[in-house]
């Protein structure tokens, strides 16, 4: 038995020589997205483009613009004499954001009643860099708020406090996005590779015409099945290794947690997903098949993991969804361990979780595939 799974290990490896492009895609596909992810994410936004109406021109609103453009999130793009400038931009997607300074502003700063405001106008059509510029407005206007507020007091400003608060940011401490998206990136990128080179395994042989020579050799059902799983197995956790290595030396995404706990799950991980890929490929004629498949289940566990969009905050019937979704319990162990330091003590939930959604879904793929094979 073991010499006929040798074998047809090695029949996998050599058609994957030959056919070098998937185990090049498996390899550095996922590592090459991660790495453009970890990129775009670890970077401060800087540089949105930003256009001011200023119809005061006094140097009470020329102090607000200086103020943005020392945020450095903001490049000041043109400064406009009308509401048609800013339609026109906004319209296509220039500017982010929109400053009006009403004609009044310098005399409501003067005046010890004055209310002086600001019209703000966001490019929400990409919401991510106008909640970033909204952030930066917001702290501009709170400091300025404060100055008239000290001015109109007569306070000494060096004296002067005002509220304070002690922050204390638990497992992210810089706040960086990457160490939230990058990890769920590597979560998501193990998936869909697993899932895709399992899903082509089957197809792969149907639409090349040698499946049925397969099921004439002497093989029982379960030697091809795990002969066809090696290889995957073998690949898919050499992929996961490749892709934690990266992000953690190129974004310094730490490992808090026990690796060797990490490895362990990653493994069962991987049995869950090659056995969802299984199915696939058995149901599918041809890899175009298989291919579309893969991508149609892969997108919609994406919705249920809680990349974008945390579980908590979806209705009560999606969040019961998502607890059958492997993936989403992969993500929570992933950040548990690498972020958080998280053992089996806290982890325990998500893990029996993934086993009894690796029972269900690894009995019944072997039931199906080897009924299909039969």
């Amino acid at each position: 038995m073991f010499r006929r799974i040798y074998s047809l290990v090695i029949k996998e490896f050599i058609h994957l020589r030959n056919d070098w492009w998937m185990p090049a895609f498996m390899l550095f596909g996922g590592a090459l997205e991660l790495l453009l992810v970890g990129w775009a994410t670890s970077r401060p936004m800087s540089n949105l483009p930003l256009m001011v109406w200023d119809q005061d021109k006094s140097p009470a609103s020329r102090l607000i613009v200086i103020a943005l453009e020392n945020t450095g999130t903001f490049v000041l793009e043109d400064q406009v004499d009308g509401m048609d400038a800013i339609e026109y931009a906004l319209d296509r997607g220039n500017i982010t954001a929109a400053i009006i300074i009403p004609p009044d502003y310098a005399d409501e700063v003067a005046s010890n009643n004055g209310q002086p405001s600001l019209a703000v106008i966001l490019n929400g059509a990409e919401s991510i860099p106008a909640r970033e510029a909204l952030r930066a407005i917001e702290g501009v206007t709170r400091q300025l708020g404060e100055q008239i507020t000290i001015d109109r007091l007569g306070l000494n400003p060096d004296t002067f406090a005002g509220f304070d608060f002690s922050l204390r940011v638990w497992f992210n401490e810089a706040l960086s996005e990457a160490l939230y998206t990058t990890p769920a990136e590597l979560g998501l990128m193990l998936e869909f590779t697993v899932l895709l080179f399992a899903a082509l395994s089957f197809s792969r042989e149907r639409e090349l015409g040698t499946l049925e020579q397969l099921l004439v050799m002497p093989f029982s059902s379960l030697e091809i099945i795990i002969g066809k799983a090696i290889p995957v197995i073998l690949v898919g956790f050499f992929d996961f290794v490749l892709m934690l290595t990266m992000v953690h030396f190129a974004f310094d995404v730490p490992v808090r947690g026990s690796l060797p706990l990490l490895l362990i799950l990653a493994f069962g991980y991987l049995l869950v997903e090659l056995s969802k890929g299984m199915i696939i490929s058995v149901m599918s004629h041809t890899q175009h098949q298989a291919f579309l498949l893969v991508m149609l289940l892969g997108m919609t566990d994406f919705m249920f993991t809680g990349y974008a969009a945390p579980v908590e905050g979806m209705p009560k019937a999606a969040q019961l969804f998502a607890n059958i979704v492997p993936a989403h319990h992969w993500l929570e162990i992933l950040r548990g361990i690498l972020l958080k330091g998280s053992g089996l003590g806290v982890l325990w939930p998500h893990v029996l979780a993934l086993a009894i959604l690796g029972i269900v879904i690894g009995g019944f793929s072997l039931r199906y595939v080897r009924r299909a094979l039969d």
